[in-house]
């Protein structure tokens, strides 16, 4: 049986100037900085094992029932709904996740406490999170074989109160082909699509890069592994993209190996505080 883990990596909390370590957090700046200062996040999970792409939604489906349970899954053909609440002991609070078929589904929070520390992470699973649970996912694939990883996501946020927060795919990479649950990642790969609350990616910022026609932020750290960010430059609630223009973009300036499997494709919200919710109406990843 799979084993639940938690970890929680450093960041460093920008407030007044001042530099300070804090636990981990994985945040958001969407629009301009809070006026507090910026939260620097990290990435931070709980381990539990666990033809072009089209994500044009038609009419609402039905929603399935909810599992508000921390750590709980909902099983949706290939990929897998992950209740991941690995930060809540920072607060208090509650969420859940559903999912409405063809590819859509949902999850709503209400968190409070620490505000530098995230709560969740609640996302859809395509392959790896630390151990498998859904077959036929088309990973790993090796990145020297360059198949296109092509992804659509549409959705809405509606921030009922203050969040920080953002909404972002994460990538796992490892050195093997066959990684189980006890197998760390080498890499992770986020690409943040939306932020809000002034959060920035755990690391530096490298430079400001065109990637899929689009600019983005790029940042990296390590977590204990090592962790590249691409965070848009303006929020978007609606994407195509093909995944492996990113980690080529990586491949190229050196920052990673074309050696690495991808193993994992996640897309979820972040939060650390605020009421709200997220609703996805059409999402898909097809490996090439």
């Amino acid at each position: 049986m799979p084993r639940t883990r938690f970890v929680l990596p450093l960041a460093v909390v920008i407030v007044g100037g001042s530099a300070a370590i804090v636990g981990v957090l994985r945040a958001d700046a969407s629009e301009p900085p809070v006026s507090e200062g910026s939260f620097v996040s990290s990435p931070a999970v709980a381990r539990e094992p666990s033809a072009p792409v089209s994500a044009s939604p038609s009419a609402p489906p039905a929603r399935g029932a909810e599992n508000c349970t921390a750590g709980g899954s909902i099983t949706a053909g290939k990929y897998w709904l992950h209740n991941n609440q690995w930060g809540k002991k920072s607060g208090s609070g509650s969420q859940c996740v559903w999912a409405t078929g063809s590819g859509g589904w949902g999850t709503r929070w209400e968190w409070t406490g620490a505000g530098d520390s995230v709560k969740s992470y609640v996302s859809s699973v395509l392959g790896w999170h630390w151990g498998w649970k859904s077959p036929g996912t088309g990973l790993p694939v090796r990145l020297g074989e360059h198949r296109a990883v092509r992804t659509a996501w549409d959705y809405a946020v509606d921030r009922k109160t203050a969040n920080t927060m953002n909404v972002s795919y994460d990538l796992w990479l490892h050195d093997r082909a066959d990684p189980d649950w006890q197998d760390e990642p080498t890499d992770e790969v986020m690409v943040w699509l939306y932020r809000f609350g002034g959060a920035v990616p755990v690391g530096t910022k490298q430079a400001t890069v065109t990637v899929g026609g689009t600019q983005w932020d790029v940042y990296r750290g390590d977590a204990g592994w090592r962790v590249s960010s691409f965070v848009r430059t303006s929020n978007t609630s609606s994407v195509e993209l093909d995944l492996t223009d990113f980690t080529d973009y990586l491949i190229g300036r050196g920052w990673l190996e074309r050696t690495r499997y991808l193993s994992s494709v996640e897309a979820g919200a972040e939060i650390f505080t605020g009421s709200g919710s997220l609703d996805t109406s059409a999402y898909t990843v097809t490996i090439g």
